[in-house]
């Protein structure tokens, strides 16, 4: 349909409630959604070798995966399957669509809903469900929540990739666009072992960075691609 992320949100909702026997998954099964979100905290203990992060940079979108991932922690902290306190929540979003940020910049407990316009399409949401949580939990563990330029968001995808050799969307352009702004203001020790979330192959946003690389259409034969990886070469 013809619109962002919180028009699709509405018109969902509204169709589950004239329907008795539809059901808006995203809202209805949202704790299927949840749990699954969470694990992704057991896997960067386990990748880690059974350590926690010192700190966890997050793209805000709705404000679950952020949330959710804090309480994956938090329960193996409980259960003592790990040791340490939960580490420090930064969330990240870009300017064109910045409702979580703008908040926690204001000293808000809630967020205004703002229209997204922005290359980082996949964290278009303007009225996001889970803001106050995430507000509260940036705040509660030392955190932020802050906002990047769609140029920041573009220098950050090709921050990682010639660093790391991995393509980002624009949303882990995101992530690591914010993490340059809290070293350049100090907020990160040296010392920190800090973890971002990069949430999305770049594959699918390559309109965003359309101009830093070169194309080329060939015919589906061996030849063809050889000729054209040895004209890439020299």
């Amino acid at each position: 349909m013809r619109g962002n992320y919180d028009d699709v949100n509405r018109l969902c909702t509204e169709l589950s409630a004239e329907h008795d026997d539809w059901a808006f998954v995203n809202i209805n099964m949202r704790p299927y959604y949840s749990e699954g979100s969470k694990t992704v905290a057991y896997e960067i203990a386990e990748q880690l070798g059974w350590e926690l992060p010192d700190r966890v940079i997050v793209p805000i979108a709705s404000g679950s995966l952020f949330t959710k991932i804090n309480k994956g922690f938090r329960e193996w902290i409980e259960l003592g399957l790990v040791s340490g306190r939960e580490p420090v929540m930064n969330g990240a979003q870009a300017t064109g669509c910045a409702p979580v940020a703008n908040a926690f910049a204001a000293g808000q407990d809630f967020c205004q809903p703002v229209k997204p316009s922005t290359i980082a399409k996949s964290l278009s949401i303007g009225n996001p469900a889970d803001g106050p949580y995430v507000l509260e939990l940036a705040r509660r563990t030392g955190g932020s929540v802050d906002a990047v330029s769609d140029d920041q968001i573009r220098a950050g995808i090709a921050l990682l990739a010639e660093t790391t050799g991995i393509f980002t969307e624009t949303a882990g352009g995101v992530t690591v666009a914010v993490l340059a702004e809290l070293a350049r203001r100090g907020d990160i020790d040296p010392d920190e072992r800090v973890v971002l979330l990069i949430t999305g192959d770049g594959l699918k946003t390559l309109d965003a960075v359309r101009g830093s690389f070169k194309a080329r259409e060939i015919d589906p034969t061996v030849d063809a691609f050889d000729l054209a990886f040895e004209t890439v070469a020299a």
